[in-house]
């Protein structure tokens, strides 16, 4: 039986995607036990569940290596206040989701504390080098990791993890979706034209840099194959800006309507991130841009171990989707790929039949709500 001592409980989720990820989790853990405090950093959905905020994701999400080290005395304070809050309520529990340039840092001070740490979403140590699994293990108690391969690594070096399923399966299989009538409707589209789907990211930095590219693309491709663009805006952005980057306005916006929208159109210029796996598990045929600071790009290329950045070719072992990087994110090239989907009907069928596989490899657990019941098992008192 819990004491009261048991039931606080620090979540730390730096940006969109771990406030998406941190809100299902918070509700399972308060569904297992309504007398759960939760505290921590999230965002408006996290806070809708019933966590109390300690700091926004909206003052979290820094993009690239200079964008971090210009933040480094607001990331200081910020750690610093954390441990203080934690410190002064004498919380034992802390959950890190995802994040891992922050969670790692603020681990060690969690390790000094003896507290219980345990990480939900695994930082991407497939990608980074192994490196980071000796600091893992010496820092983090539990691993709950959202692939089956990250389990197998982490066994493999001695760190107690577990496979729970990778959240947005449940969160798809419970989304009520539209159909595709309803989604013309609500979005005044034009019945007889495919709709050609753009996701710039979730921050304006990456928006700035990738949408121009994207959309002088989207406007040859949409007048070439009779299509309409829309683009899928991130709730924390203003919709303004991306009709202020290209003198082509001829393209509709969309807040909360992502996921329909993935499943509705014919294609997507997707940025890389949590997008391009929600798209695959949608099985949205893609092309994969990414694009940010040359200083960045080159610090980031000397430091990642895989030769893919997509999740789609991750998981797939292989390329099934275009990636365009850098100085190949560009307009020439992304209707060059895009083209081989829209004159191809072979490559694009079967392009749709790979993406199938990789839901498949994923199970069907509710992640988040296996994650809760391992949480609030492995809680324990203040001491």
């Amino acid at each position: 039986m819990q004491s009261k001592d048991e039931k606080e409980i620090l979540i730390i989720a730096g940006e969109s995607s771990g406030d998406l990820h941190g809100s299902a989790l918070v509700k399972n853990l308060l569904l297992l036990n309504p007398n759960f405090k939760i505290y921590g950093i999230g965002g408006d959905k996290m806070q809708k569940e019933g966590m109390e905020l300690i700091y926004h994701t909206n003052k979290m999400a820094f993009l690239g290596f200079l964008e971090v080290i210009k933040h480094i005395p607001f990331i200081k304070k910020v750690q610093k206040d954390i441990v203080n809050f934690v410190e002064e309520r004498n919380i034992k529990n802390i959950v890190l989701i995802d994040y891992p340039g922050f969670n790692l840092n603020i681990a060690k001070k969690f390790k000094k504390l003896n507290l219980n740490v345990i990480y939900y979403i695994s930082p991407q140590i497939w990608a980074w080098g192994s490196g980071r699994i000796k600091k893992i293990k010496s820092l983090i108690n539990k691993m709950l990791v959202v692939f089956p391969f990250e389990e197998k690594m982490y066994k493999q070096n001695l760190v107690d993890s577990v496979f729970v399923g990778h959240p947005l399966i449940s969160r798809l299989n419970d989304y009520k979706f539209l159909t595709k009538g309803e989604l013309y409707s609500k979005l005044n589209l034009d019945y007889k034209k495919e709709i050609l789907l753009l996701l710039s990211g979730s921050r304006e930095q990456e928006v700035k840099s990738i949408f121009p590219e994207c959309i002088s693309a989207a406007k040859f491709l949409t007048e070439k194959y009779n299509l309409q663009i829309v683009v899928a805006c991130s709730e924390n952005i203003d919709k303004e800006i991306f009709y202020s980057l290209t003198d082509f306005k001829n393209f509709k916006t969309a807040t909360g309507l992502t996921y329909d929208l993935l499943k509705h159109s014919k294609l997507g210029i997707i940025k890389s991130g949590t997008s391009t796996l929600e798209a695959a598990l949608l099985e949205l045929p893609m092309v994969i841009v990414y694009k940010t600071s040359a200083i960045t790009y080159l610090i980031g290329k000397s430091l990642i171990k895989i030769k893919d950045i997509g999740m789609a070719n991750i998981l797939a072992g292989k390329k099934i989707v275009p990636e365009l990087v850098q100085s190949k994110a560009k307009e020439k090239y992304i209707i060059e790929e895009t083209e081989k989907f829209l004159t191809n009907i072979e490559f694009y069928n079967n392009t749709k039949e790979e993406l199938k596989k990789i839901k498949e490899s994923l199970g069907k657990e509710n992640a988040s709500k296996k994650a809760a019941e391992i949480i609030a098992s492995s809680l324990y008192a203040k001491r």
